[in-house]
């Protein structure tokens, strides 16, 4: 038996159509089996984003007060027409 570990950037074209083939080749097959899998969410740590930045966007998606915007009108959205 082999073992086989892959580092795989789900983010990228390639590496969604690998996955994808890879779930089909292991759904239809005894042969292949998927031992363990490590998908993680970003964290702030591993973010190529400015720090502070990320805080700021994440304690706004937390906020409730939010502003619809209009986008075939948007200084009438704003209050500023």
């Amino acid at each position: 038996m082999t073992t086989i570990t892959l580092k795989i950037n789900e983010r990228t074209k390639a590496g969604r159509a690998f996955l994808e083939i890879t779930n089909l080749l292991v759904n239809d097959s005894k042969a292949i089996e998927i031992i363990e899998t490590n998908s993680k969410k970003i964290k702030v740590d591993d973010s190529s984003y400015n720090p502070k930045f990320v805080k700021m966007i994440l304690k706004a998606h937390k906020s409730s007060h939010r502003t619809e915007i209009n986008p075939n009108d948007i200084w009438g959205s704003l209050g500023l027409k």
